[in-house]
């Protein structure tokens, strides 16, 4: 009976640091792109100084509460000051100069890691986000195809995406590639990425949007500039299209199995989904004429 207890309890710690494994290979710690290596070095900069306001009161609390316990009545406490000059400069110095510090610091990388800011070098990818429920459609409009919860992007160049809603607002995350930036119907938001090396990287909807949320995933495939011809010639020469009839049936609250291509996209999709979308409500009959 001890032996089974013994499997029972160490089955929840197995899990629990089998998901951290996960969560450390495929989030922002193991980043593949030049925005996420931003943010995780600026995530443990700002945590190392901020162990500097912590450390102190987790290290001196139990020994003040040690050393001047109730038994201890040698060292009571019983100040005889009513003011001290170091006292206040050390409350008031080291903090102050952390927050200017801090601030500096965010200021800077807030300005560079700007989400509608172009990264550097050759001409970016335009990629059309639009979220639905409980998918994302991903438009080229350069190519003239979609694809349905798979992003292929070239490794090694900047990809310029710009998001909107055809429902609700959504939020999209990449945490290996960048942050997470809202979709929002009747708006449009912009989100600059680049991935370092071909891969495949987790995207999500991180805006709580109904019972298919937690389903609501895509894999952002990275590969060489020539497979991602190879590819986008491979995806022109399909057969599907995305015309007002199935855009109607997309639209729809549903879960896909699997990712879908669109050979052929009715023009200015993106561009009729914005001006469809009113707040938060959408009219697929009038998304695409």
């Amino acid at each position: 009976m001890k032996r089974k207890r013994r499997h029972l309890v160490s089955l929840p710690v197995l899990l629990a640091c089998l998901g951290g494994c996960t969560a450390l290979s495929h989030g922002f710690f193991n980043p593949q792109g030049p925005v996420a290596g931003h943010e995780r070095d600026l995530f443990v900069t700002v945590s190392i100084v901020l162990l500097f306001v912590a450390g102190p009161v987790l290290l001196l609390t139990p020994l003040f509460a040690w050393h001047y316990r109730l038994s201890n009545r040698g060292d009571a406490y019983r100040p005889k000051w009513n003011f001290s000059w170091w006292v206040e400069g050390l409350i008031w110095i080291p903090p102050a100069g952390i927050v200017i510090g801090l601030a500096v610091l965010l200021w800077h990388w807030t300005q560079i890691d700007d989400p509608y800011r172009r990264l550097p070098g050759a001409a970016p990818v335009e990629v059309q986000a639009i979220a639905l429920d409980w998918k994302w459609v991903f438009v080229y409009p350069d190519l003239g195809v979609a694809s349905v919860d798979r992003l292929t992007i070239p490794a090694g160049r900047p990809v310029h995406i710009k998001l909107t809603s055809g429902t609700v607002m959504q939020s999209m995350l990449i945490p290996q590639l960048a942050g997470q930036i809202y979709a929002m119907g009747g708006m449009t938001t912009e989100l600059n990425i680049q991935a370092h090396r071909p891969g495949r990287f987790r995207g999500e909807n991180t805006q709580y949007n109904g019972a298919g949320f937690q389903q609501q995933k895509f894999d952002v495939v990275a590969v060489w500039p020539a497979d991602y011809d190879r590819w986008a010639a491979a995806a022109r020469s399909g057969s599907r299209t995305l015309d007002a009839q199935t855009w109607r049936r997309l639209s729809a609250r549903s879960i896909i199995t699997r990712p879908i291509e669109f050979a052929h996209v009715t023009p200015n999709l993106f561009e009729h989904v914005v001006a469809a979308t009113g707040g938060m409500t959408h009219s697929p009959q009038k998304a695409v004429r």
